[in-house]
């Protein structure tokens, strides 16, 4: 399987909420994940359970979301991905308390491959548009 077709079954698998814990079929046992932030960028050790229950997270903040691939490009060992989740305010996110109402995140993620597994990634959040929306809800 090439490294384009694992990422897009992974993000339909498994970041898209619907089964998280599948993430060991994707990803490798330690995987470096970069947070990619202009003011604190910061990296990580995800392992497949860690990732499985920071989506099940997801699906407690946000209800079973919908999630949608906008564009997924690949070249060599890297696949980039970006994707728009849109779900709703159903617990405690940054101190704002839950509302209901939608919430959209917009991200993307350069995902390194290693023997068909995801073995590194950096990823990208609009927070501010994200923040903004807690704000207006809030």
């Amino acid at each position: 399987m090439k490294n384009k077709e694992i990422v897009k079954q992974f993000l339909e698998q498994v970041r898209s909420g619907k089964f998280p814990e599948k993430a060991g079929l994707y990803m490798s046992d330690s995987i470096l994940a970069h947070q990619m932030n202009s003011e604190n960028e910061t990296t990580v050790i995800r392992t497949p359970q860690n990732y499985s229950e920071h989506i099940e997270d997801f699906v407690q903040m946000f209800g079973q979301f919908s999630f949608e691939i906008t564009d997924l490009i690949a070249e060599e060992d890297k696949v980039y991905a970006r994707w728009k989740q849109i779900g709703n305010h159903l617990a405690e996110i940054d101190g704002y308390q839950p509302t209901g109402n939608p919430l959209i995140e917009i991200a993307s993620c350069v995902y390194r491959l290693e023997n068909n597994k995801i073995a590194e990634y950096w990823i990208q959040i609009d927070r501010l548009g994200f923040e903004k929306q807690l704000q207006q809800n809030g």
